[in-house]
């Protein structure tokens, strides 16, 4: 075996490029070790930038040892029932890493074909890049981006100026900088992390403006996904909700998270009456699933405090084989597939896009996200007016207990730091807090357990940079230092 391994330089290269890659997601929650992250992006430029022909392949094992670690929660929906559905856990985890893996081969191999002087700085630029498209291209798939990192430092406030893209950038001219194992680039890094570091306390250090002259009831009723739709568990779940949300003293509003409700609201019109009772005077956002002939929507609901149904909101990005099948009604009505998430019907429907939830002059405007829609930036963008906070509810429970939930909660903080806006993030189980405008955890309650917080609702700071111009900034510079870098041909680092 030993001397199989010396006669396959390509074995070896490809092993470090994993290991390199497997190492960089270690910056990632629960563990947050973005040291090594640094460490393993500049062993992979550095192969990338030593390989002149053919270094897509690099990219693509390095590629999928960074997914296969930072995407390892996606086994968690399978072994909700592993009788069933457990078989598929190996394969998710490998097609989800071989996605990803693909981008960073894109990433590798533009490095090499663009005439870039120094090639560990042209692999930041063309991985930031491809980076970028990955959370826009087809639906989008933004989780786990390099720059999410420096969401546990103070470095994440610079998101409030370039967003994600802006922090993925950073993070990559770094390790590029270590890679070029030149000490002037070293030194360069090591001065702007120090900046920004400096920056981003200097940030969390200001004065934030008083809490607003309201309550907010925060309901985790920790129902296991196993059982969350069993009809026999139904009401036990339902009883979890109205008890929380019925105690003493009233708050100004009550919230329940994605799809608490463990029935169709539609088919069951004396549920009204009975959540606004618990609400005692208090109007609740929850969240349902709707109906509406053959089709079903994963929503949030206002119940009013007469019980009558108010304002509502459909998720309108929706999770692809989670919530909807391509062609779906044509898969389900053929093979009987239907959408892994979706409780109703084949599948839902996509809402109509963004919309503010207005809770009245002491409470002001919402804009609500189901589950995934946190993590997409450019959505919180679009909405059609600012808010003044931003409400996440969700079902954590589909991702298990070791690193999705976190890794989740992490990248809806982060839209909190882009929009200077405080969230309110509402977990069935997960992370359930509340977070001020800058990202800081002003309230939390504990993982995994059931019960109810009371907390004041943050006030908001003013538009950001990132709120008015989004992600422009951060791909001007982006194009800057590529132009900067292709135009002279002569290399002068490695």
């Amino acid at each position: 075996m030993r001397r199989i391994w010396q006669s396959r330089p390509k074995a070896r290269i490809a092993a470090l490029a994993f290991v390199a890659g497997a190492a960089a997601a270690l910056g990632h929650a629960p563990l947050y070790l973005w040291p090594l992250t640094l460490a393993g992006l500049a062993v992979l430029a550095r192969l990338v930038a030593n390989t002149p022909k053919g270094p897509g392949w690099i990219g693509l094992v390095g590629g999928m040892g960074y997914g296969s670690l930072a995407l390892s929660w996606i086994i968690e929906p399978f072994l909700i029932e592993p009788d069933i559905y457990g078989w598929m856990a190996p394969f998710a985890v490998f097609f989800m890493a071989l996605g990803l893996g693909v981008f960073w081969a894109v990433a590798a191999w533009a490095a090499r074909a663009l005439p870039f002087r120094v090639p560990v700085f042209g692999f930041a630029l063309t991985l930031t890049a491809v980076e970028y498209l990955r959370g826009h291209i087809l639906t989008g798939f933004p989780w786990a981006l390099p720059g999410h990192v420096w969401i546990s430092t103070p470095i994440a406030q610079l998101g409030a100026w370039v967003g994600p893209t802006g922090l993925t950038l950073l993070l990559l001219l770094a390790a590029a900088a270590l890679a070029s194992v030149h000490w002037k680039p070293g030194v360069a890094a090591g001065v702007g992390l120090a900046l920004a570091w400096g920056f981003g306390s200097w940030t969390l250090a200001q004065p934030m403006p008083g809490d607003r002259a309201a309550t907010l009831r925060l309901v985790q009723p920790n129902a296991e996904q196993a059982l969350k739709w069993n009809p026999d568990q139904a009401r036990r779940f339902l009883d979890r909700l109205l008890t929380a949300s019925a105690a003493t003293p009233r708050p100004d509003l009550v919230l329940w998270p994605e799809t608490a409700l463990p029935y169709l609201l539609d088919r069951h019109p004396e549920l009204g009456p009975m959540i606004a009772a618990a609400g005692k005077g208090a109007p609740l956002a929850i969240g349902v699933q709707r109906e509406d002939g053959a089709r079903f929507w994963n929503s949030l609901t206002v119940i009013e405090p007469d019980g009558t149904v108010g304002q509502r909101y459909d998720k309108h990005h929706l999770v692809p084989f989670g919530e909807y099948i391509p062609f779906g009604d044509l898969a389900y009505r053929l093979f009987g597939i239907r959408a892994f998430a979706a409780q109703a019907g084949a599948g839902y429907s996509a809402g109509d896009g963004p919309k503010l939830i207005d809770f009245g002059p002491s409470l002001g405007r919402a804009l609500p996200l189901i589950c995934y829609e946190a993590v997409f930036p450019q959505d919180v963008n679009a909405a059609p007016e600012r808010a003044d906070w931003l409400l996440q509810i969700t079902n954590d429970a589909w991702f298990g207990t070791l690193s999705g939930p976190f890794q989740h909660a992490d990248q809806a903080r982060m839209r909190a730091i882009e929009q200077g806006l405080p969230l309110i993030r509402v977990a069935n189980t997960g992370v359930t807090a509340v977070y001020d405008a800058r990202g800081r955890v002003t309230a939390s309650l504990s993982f995994g357990t059931e019960g109810h917080l009371d907390a004041a609702l943050p006030s908001a700071l003013g538009p950001t940079v990132f709120s008015r111009l989004g992600e422009l900034p951060a791909l001007v510079l982006l194009a800057g230092l590529a132009l900067g870098l292709i135009r002279r041909k002569s290399p002068k680092y490695s």
